[in-house]
């Protein structure tokens, strides 16, 4: 089974629960503390995503704001957000509510399973990776809306950004509830 197809079954199975970036601190059994990177209360996410900022943007791709992400969250059945980032990555610094998972190093082999009845953005940490990913999916006949970072988005006040954290391991002989 390949990396995303792990990762979509894991989300699908309920692997992974969604909670509210406030809810990260909580001692609750659901949502064991964890540092979650970024927003613009964390001010090593806006001194990274400034160093990002500053570097001129090569890319053919358009760079998304905060406003233009938002409008396009808003038309779902259009949109295709796919997250160019290791599992690990959008675990820690959080990723858009709905998204297709296909690792940046697997794009060309997967380029055969992308819809192109959509409009495309590519996702990235700093968007610097969906840059190059929406210029090579434009190369090849893809629709694509642009690029973003999930940490450029959230650092300009973006909301829409989930932060998922994994359950807890089951616990050893612990047996379930009899099913009726």
């Amino acid at each position: 089974m390949t990396a995303q197809r792990l990762v979509l079954a894991a989300l699908l199975a309920g692997a992974f629960a969604a909670v509210p970036a406030s809810a990260q601190e909580a001692d609750s059994p659901l949502a064991p503390p964890i540092h979650v990177a970024g927003g613009a209360s964390d001010p090593a996410a806006v001194k990274r995503v400034q160093q990002f900022l500053a570097v001129p943007w090569k890319f053919k791709a358009k760079r998304l704001s905060k406003a233009d992400v938002d409008a396009l969250l808003a038309k779902p059945d259009s949109v295709l957000f796919i997250d160019l980032r290791a599992p690990a990555e959008f675990i820690q610094y959080g990723s858009f509510p709905v998204f297709l998972s296909v690792q940046n190093k697997d794009l060309e082999k997967q380029l055969a399973w992308l819809p192109k009845d959509r409009l495309i953005v590519t996702v990235s940490n700093h968007s610097q990776r969906a840059g190059a990913a929406a210029d090579l999916l434009a190369s090849r006949g893809f629709n694509v809306a642009g690029a973003t970072g999930a940490e450029e988005y959230e650092v300009e006040g973006g909301t829409a950004v989930a932060h998922l954290v994994p359950r807890p391991p089951r616990v050893a002989g612990a047996a379930s509830a009899p099913r009726s």
